[in-house]
Parts: C-alpha cells; structure tokens; sequence
C-alpha cells in the first residue's frame, strides 16, 4: 500500500496525545514522529524493527519533514533509528496505540467488501500481567488498507 502526502501528514497528529513512556533525558525524537513513521512504515509492508528502520532512512526531505523529523546540526531532516523505533515500539501504551490507529483508519479507511486476516505474536512484547502482545491485522482486497488491532 501506498500512503499519499495528506495521509503521511497526517499521522504524527493522531499519535500526539500518547504518553511518552521514555524519560525526559536524551529525548532526540518526538514520541509522535517515532509512532507515525513506524505506522506509516507498517502500511506500506514493513515488518520489523529493522525493515521500519530501512524504510525511514529511504525517506526524501518532503516525507520526513511530513513526518516531523527533527534537524541535525547540520540542517539534514534525521529521522530515528532501529534502536529508537524498538524502543519506543516496546514501551509505548498498546491500548493508546490501538485507540490512535483505530482513529486514523476510520478516517481514511474505504469500505471493502472481502478482507484478508492474519495474527502474530509479539516476540519480548509483554503487558503489565506478564502476557505477551497479539496483533491481528485485516487488510482491505478493494482499498489495500490494513486495519491492526493489539490484544
């Protein structure tokens, strides 16, 4: 799947209200941009930290900027890292991730009349009960569009 400009724009604003479970030292990305581009890396067929990670650094100027990539000291557009990305992927609130995707695809999703599913198990996933993390993902055959939900 392919996202367009307005639909990359877009994802850093539905993650923006997310706790930040990382500590205020060392912060070098916003929360919301390390979220938006592994979504964004995710509905274009990324899975993995490390091919999340390849998909970010082939970003142009245009789609980083779009992301809210921050400016290094030399004024080139970074965007974060695998270790960030995992990072971030591993602490974040599930609940508050799922609630901020399901926003986003119901604003962008198109009605489809057959869909595909398919579940994983989070590997080093794990809640605050011990249990690790399922994802299920429906894609869309009309529209291309992958709905996640975590439990």
């Amino acid at each position: 799947m392919k996202i367009n400009a307005q639909q990359m724009e877009s994802l850093p604003f539905f993650f923006a209200e997310i706790p930040d479970p990382r500590r205020a030292e060392g912060r070098r990305h916003r929360l919301a941009t390390v979220l938006a581009i592994a979504a964004g890396a995710c509905l274009c067929g990324m899975r993995g930290y490390r091919a999340i990670a390849d998909w970010a650094k082939s970003l142009g100027k245009n789609a980083r900027r779009r992301f809210g990539c921050r400016f290094d000291d030399n004024n080139n557009l970074i965007v974060p890292s695998e270790f960030i990305i995992r990072n971030v992927l591993i602490r974040v609130d599930p609940v508050a991730l799922d609630k901020a995707i399901q926003k986003w695809n119901r604003t962008y999703a198109q009605d489809d009349e057959t869909l595909a599913i398919d579940g994983k198990t989070m590997c080093n996933a794990i809640d605050e009960l011990g249990r690790q993390t399922h994802i299920v993902s429906v894609i869309g055959h009309q529209s291309k569009i992958c709905y996640t939900q975590k439990k």
